[in-house]
C-alpha cells in the first residue's frame, strides 16, 4: 500500500526554534520526532509573508510562477486544483485540509467567491466541506488570529474554526476573553497573556480536527492530509498556562537587537519609513501597526520571545497528540509525517520584528523533519532546499509522475541516504507600495553557506558570507573580495527555473 501523507505546519515559526536547537524551548515532542526522523538544517522558504509561500507549498510553483507574488493576491484555483492535492485525489488519495489554509484572500469578496473570504463564503452552505483547491475535505479558519475581524453576530458560513469559536459562551464571549489582557499588563508589541480558555483556543480545535480525521481511516486507501496550526504567528496571544511556560527573565533573545539600517541596503529603511498605499483605510492601519514596529527594550524582546516560545510549546503538545493518535490506531508505520512552517519571525533580529522585505536567516529559514518509511534516525542534512519541494516529494512517495511544469525536486534521494547534492534553494516577492510604501522587486538565492539577495528594480543588493558570518553583519554586496562568490550566486538568479507568469493578479489591498 502506499503510504500515508502528513503534513503539519506551523505559521511563522523560525529554523531556531525547537529545542533541539539550544534555545531552551519546550518543544519535546518535536525534539523527538526529529531524533526519531531527519531534518533538514538549510531549508528555506520561497517567500517570507504566508499567501505566497503556501501557494508554492501546493503547487510546487515559485511564487511568480504561479502568481501569488505577494499577501492580498488569491492563487487562481485552477492552478490550485493542479496541486498535489488534487493529483493525489485523483489516483486513490484522500485528501484534506485541516486550519489555516489563506491561499485566498480573506477581508472581502476574493474574485474566485473564495470560501476563505467573508462575503464569499456567504454563498456557502453550512454542511460544506469541500471540495477546495484540490482538497476533497476541507475545515477551515479565516487566520486563527485577530478573531476581531469577524463580526460577533454571525460568523462567516465557510470558515469552520470560527462558527466552532463563536459557540463557546454568549454574546460573543469567546472573542472578548481572547481580546482581554490577563496580565500583568505587557509592554510589548503584539503581546498579551490572553483570557481565552486554552480550550477553545485555534491550536486546540486544529489538533482536536486532526485527531477526528485520522480515527475515520479505515485504512482502505491513503490518505495526505495538510494540519495546519495559525501560530506563533502574531499577535503573540497565548493563554494559560502555555503563556508562563517560559519565564521572560530565562528566554535567550535575539543576539544583534539593535537597529542597523545604516549598514544595510535602502529599501530596508524605506519599507520601514515609508507611507503604506492601501486603498483600504483598515489595510493602511494594519500596514502601520503591524509592519512598523517601533524598537523594543530589552525587557519587551523578552517578554514578546517569552510568549512566542509558549505558542510554540502548545503546538508542540497537540503535536504530540496528533502522533500519539498515529501510532495508537497502528498507522504510525505506513505514514509520511513531515513538520515545517510556511515562514519565519525576525523577532527581534536587526532591530527588526515579525516580517519584511529583509530576508535574514530568521525569516527565511525554516525547521523541517520529516520521518516514516524509509527515512533514517537521527540524520541532517545540510544542502539547501525550500518548502516548494514538497509537492515533487509526494508525488514521489505516491508513485506519480510529477507535472513538468514545477519547479519543485522530490527531497527522497536526500532523505534516503543518496549521494545527491543540491546548490540552491530560490526566494522572491514583488512587493507593491500598498504595503510598504515603495515597490520592490526581489531575487534571494540561498546556496548551503551563502545567500545573495537582489533587488532587480534599483539593481541593490545584500550578500551574506554565511560561514564566516552567520549572524549577517556585514553586507559583502559589492565588496571586490567576494566578487566571485558574487557572480556565482548572481548567475544562480539568473538561472531560476521555468517560465514567470505572464499576467500577474490585481494586488488586493
Amino acid at each position: 500500500m502506499k503510504p500515508n501523507i502528513l503534513l503539519i505546519t506551523s505559521d511563522q515559526h523560525r529554523a531556531d526554534c525547537f529545542g533541539f536547537e539550544g534555545r531552551n524551548i519546550k518543544t519535546p515532542n518535536l525534539d523527538a520526532l526529529a531524533h526519531s526522523g531527519t531534518r533538514f538544517s538549510n531549508c528555506i522558504t520561497p517567500n517570507v509573508v504566508c499567501q505566497p509561500a503556501r501557494a508554492s507549498m501546493l503547487t510546487g510553483l515559485l511564487p511568480l510562477s504561479h502568481g501569488v507574488y505577494d499577501n492580498h493576491v488569491s492563487l487562481d484555483p485552477k492552478i490550485g486544483e493542479q496541486g498535489w492535492a488534487g493529483s493525489l485525489a485523483k489516483n486513490g488519495y484522500q485528501s484534506a485540509f485541516i486550519g489555516k489554509a489563506h491561499f485566498g484572500e480573506h477581508p472581502e469578496c476574493t474574485p474566485y467567491g473564495s470560501p476563505e473570504s467573508r462575503e464569499g463564503s456567504a454563498g456557502f452552505p453550512e454542511t460544506w466541506n469541500g471540495p477546495y483547491m484540490g482538497f476533497e475535505h476541507v475545515e477551515l479558519m479565516i487566520l486563527g488570529h485577530w478573531h476581531d475581524l469577524l463580526p460577533c453576530e454571525e460568523p462567516p458560513r465557510g470558515h469552520h474554526f470560527e462558527r466552532w469559536f463563536w459557540g463557546h459562551g454568549e454574546d460573543g464571549e469567546a472573542w472578548k476573553l481572547w481580546a482581554e489582557d490577563f496580565g500583568p499588563k505587557q509592554e510589548a508589541a503584539q503581546t498579551w497573556f490572553s483570557k481565552l480558555p486554552a480550550e477553545w483556543h485555534s491550536t486546540t480545535w486544529v489538533t482536536d480536527q486532526t485527531i477526528k480525521y485520522l480515527d475515520q481511516q479505515d485504512g482502505s486507501e491513503p490518505f495526505c492530509l495538510w494540519a495546519s496550526y495559525p501560530d506563533p504567528h502574531h499577535p503573540f496571544d497565548c493563554p494559560e498556562p502555555w503563556s508562563r511556560l517560559h519565564h521572560e527573565d530565562e528566554v535567550v533573545i535575539a543576539k544583534h537587537h539593535q537597529r542597523d539600517l545604516d549598514q544595510r541596503p535602502w529599501w530596508h529603511r524605506a519599507s520601514l519609513e515609508s507611507v503604506p498605499q492601501a486603498k483600504r483605510q483598515r489595510e493602511k492601519t494594519l500596514r502601520e501597526e503591524y509592519s512598523r514596529i517601533p524598537p523594543q527594550t530589552d525587557k519587551q524582546l523578552r517578554q514578546m520571545t517569552a510568549n512566542y516560545f509558549g505558542e510554540l510549546a502548545f503546538i508542540d503538545d497537540g503535536v504530540g497528540r496528533i502522533l500519539q493518535q498515529l501510532e495508537d490506531s497502528g498507522m504510525a508505520e505506513n505514514t509520511i509525517v513531515i513538520f515545517t512552517s510556511d515562514h519565519g519571525d525576525l523577532l527581534g533580529d536587526h532591530g527588526l520584528y515579525l516580517k519584511g522585505p529583509t530576508p535574514y536567516e530568521g525569516l527565511l529559514r525554516l525547521g523541517f523533519i520529516a520521518k516514516g518509511p524509509g527515512i533514517p534516525e537521527n540524520k541532517v542534512v545540510d544542502e539547501p532546499v525550500s518548502t516548494n519541494d514538497l509537492a515533487a516529494s509526494f508525488y514521489d512517495w505516491a508513485d506519480i509522475e510529477k507535472p513538468a511544469n514545477i519547479q519543485s525536486q522530490s527531497l527522497r534521494p536526500l532523505l534516503e541516504g543518496g549521494q545527491e547534492t543540491r546548490d540552491v534553494a530560490y526566494s522572491e516577492w514583488n512587493k507593491q507600495p500598498s504595503r510598504t510604501g515603495v515597490e520592490l522587486n526581489l531575487r534571494t538565492v540561498r546556496a548551503k553557506t551563502a545567500k545573495l539577495t537582489l533587488e532587480l528594480i534599483s539593481g541593490e543588493g545584500e550578500m551574506y558570507d554565511l560561514a564566516e558570518d552567520p549572524d549577517e553583519m556585514v553586507n559583502r554586496f559589492n565588496d571586490p573580495g567576494k566578487a566571485s562568490l558574487q557572480k556565482e550566486l548572481s548567475d544562480m538568479i539568473q538561472a531560476r527555473p521555468g517560465d514567470f507568469l505572464e499576467d500577474l493578479p490585481e494586488h488586493e489591498a
